[in-house]
This record gives structure tokens, C-alpha cells and sequence, in this order.
């Protein structure tokens, strides 16, 4: 299935939205334990670290990526490239490990994967801001006229 290459923001926006949401959501939800200025300031670190080195950089990467791409419609896949899916399956699966096998005590899960959730969380936001972006900038230009052939 073939979408417009606009659409692919809003794909990684709404994909990223719902893994942030629900990753805060499991974060948010063991914090109550742990509430501390201490915890509230490494969730704040381990979001900002996320955010800054990883995410912001991942979500201004695709969004040049995909409107970079010449022809309008792409694969509705081709929101992200192979690295970025296998990025987040490691870190679906890795999560899901650490969780299930008991390894990581509950306060970590509260303060790092509400960190993480909040940025997650946010690059769905960007990308989304850039979906709207992209969205008004070319109203603004003429859309190139198909020419097809006589009939």
C-alpha cells in the first residue's frame, strides 16, 4: 500500500506516540513508591539525555529522509529505514525482557522508562509537528500537474 510521502510523518508520529504513551504509562505507573525530587530529577536526566542524543537526532534524520524521497508516493513502511525498525524492536524486546525477568528492581523501571516514555513520547509529537509543516508548506506551492496519457 502505497501512501503519500507526507503521510509517512504522520505514520512515525502516530507509531512513536502510541510506544512513548505507552512506555510513560508503565513508568507512571510504578512511580507512586518512589516519589522523590531525586527520582523526578533522573527521569528529567534520562529524558533529556534520550531526547538530545537519540530521538531529536532520530526524528529530524527520518523527516529529511522522507521528504527527501523525489517520487510522492511511498511504501506505507518507508516511515522508517531497516535501522530504526531494528532499533525498536531491540528495545521493545529489551523491555519487555528486563520487565518479565524480574532483573531490574521497580524503582528503575518508574524513573527510567518515564524518562524514556517522555521522550519517545515527544518525538511522536515532532513528528507530527513536521506532518503539519509539511502539510501547509506545499498548499502554499502549486501541485505539479499529472500528465497522463491520451486516451
Amino acid at each position: 500500500m502505497q501512501v503519500k510521502k507526507k503521510t509517512l510523518l504522520l505514520l512515525a508520529c502516530l507509531v512513536w506516540s502510541v510506544a512513548g504513551g505507552n512506555v510513560f504509562r508503565i513508568g507512571v505507573l510504578a512511580y507512586a513508591p518512589y516519589r522523590s525530587m531525586v527520582n523526578f530529577l533522573l527521569s528529567l536526566l534520562v529524558f533529556v539525555l534520550f531526547q538530545r542524543f537519540i530521538f531529536g537526532r532520530l526524528v529530524g534524520k527520518h523527516t529529511a529522509r522522507i521528504l527527501g524521497y523525489p517520487e510522492q508516493r511511498q511504501f506505507f513502511l518507508k516511515f522508517f529505514d531497516r535501522k530504526a525498525f531494528l532499533i525498536m524492536a531491540v528495545m521493545i524486546g529489551g523491555g519487555i525482557s528486563l520487565r518479565v525477568s524480574g532483573l531490574t528492581p521497580e524503582r528503575f523501571i518508574a524513573v527510567f522508562y518515564s524518562g524514556l516514555g517522555a521522550s519517545l513520547l515527544l518525538a511522536g509529537i515532532l513528528f507530527g509537528r513536521n506532518y503539519y509543516r509539511a502539510l501547509h508548506q506545499s498548499s502554499d506551492a502549486p501541485e505539479e500537474e499529472v500528465k497522463r496519457p491520451p486516451s
